[in-house]
């Protein structure tokens, strides 16, 4: 079943719980036999959660803030959340799981400094196949000559807030850790004009938006006479819930640490 790490019921709090994902996780979360004892959105405060999912599993009450009572808390929200879920996530001993993007590092130097007191667990994409995905795009990188010009593609519904997304930061993280780049140094965001030859050591970065596309990531190794493209495409917004949420099931009960995805995947080195 999707979202089934062990075979313990959880109790968890879900912050954006009004949202796309945030209702997918909830219904996952239900189905696995888990519950959800704090639905957190800015929306539809005081309403029954259950009502408002047209789902009698769920019993709680949609609440603003975080105030204990969970195992783990999953985080799908917005950059303006994720501070205050964090903190109170410390305050009650709640293990912390994130799939938010656009964050900055201030976030992850407070995820760095929650770690040493409670699990925490940040991914900027929680599919099996995009870990799979960061894993061969860190190796081709890592194994390719520096004749390979290396560019990055995604695609997301018109909606999305933020560009480029947090999987194709990801990629590039993960190609520089591979080649041993600097990706700040080496990334260039799209093209125009007269932009003269491209420079050997640049990361191409390309964001594109429209329709419903769930999410589309692309990573072109680019040579004379051959080239390598790396390609996940995402179909169902279940990929990203159902890992959020077997993230959320192996993280409860974890000592204090910052965790990762490949590691509740079991793809760590």
């Amino acid at each position: 079943m999707i979202g089934q790490g062990d075979n313990m019921s959880r109790v968890i709090a879900i912050s954006g719980a009004m949202g796309r994902m945030g209702r997918r996780i909830a219904e996952l979360a239900a189905n696995a036999g888990h519950t959800v004892a704090a639905p957190i959105d800015q929306k539809s405060a005081g309403e029954n959660y259950g009502a408002l999912l047209a789902d009698p599993r769920h019993k709680a009450s949609v609440v603003t803030a975080y105030t204990g009572g969970a195992e783990v808390l999953i985080d799908f929200s917005l950059p303006a959340a994720f501070e205050p879920r964090l903190r109170e996530c410390l305050k009650h001993k709640t293990a912390f799981v994130s799939g938010t993007t656009g964050l900055l590092p201030a976030h992850f130097e407070l995820l760095d400094s929650a770690a040493r007191q409670i699990p925490v667990l940040w991914a900027a994409n929680m599919s099996t196949g995009v870990n799979l995905l960061l894993a061969l795009a860190r190796r081709c990188a890592a194994a390719l000559p520096e004749s390979f010009d290396i560019e990055i593609v995604e695609m997301h519904h018109r909606k999305k807030i933020d560009a480029p997304s947090g999987t194709a930061l990801a990629l590039l993280h993960a190609i520089c850790e591979g080649n041993r780049r600097n990706p700040g140094e080496v990334v260039r965001h799209g093209r125009s004009g007269h932009t003269g030859e491209r420079t050997r050591p640049e990361v191409g970065m390309h964001a594109l938006r429209g329709g419903d596309v769930v999410g589309d990531h692309t990573v072109i190794f680019a040579a004379e006479g051959e080239r390598i493209e790396l390609t996940h495409k995402a179909s169902s917004r279940d990929t990203f819930a159902g890992g959020a949420l077997r993230a959320a099931e192996w993280l409860a009960g974890k000592p204090a640490g910052r965790y990762s995805m490949a590691q509740v995947l079991g793809m760590s080195d």
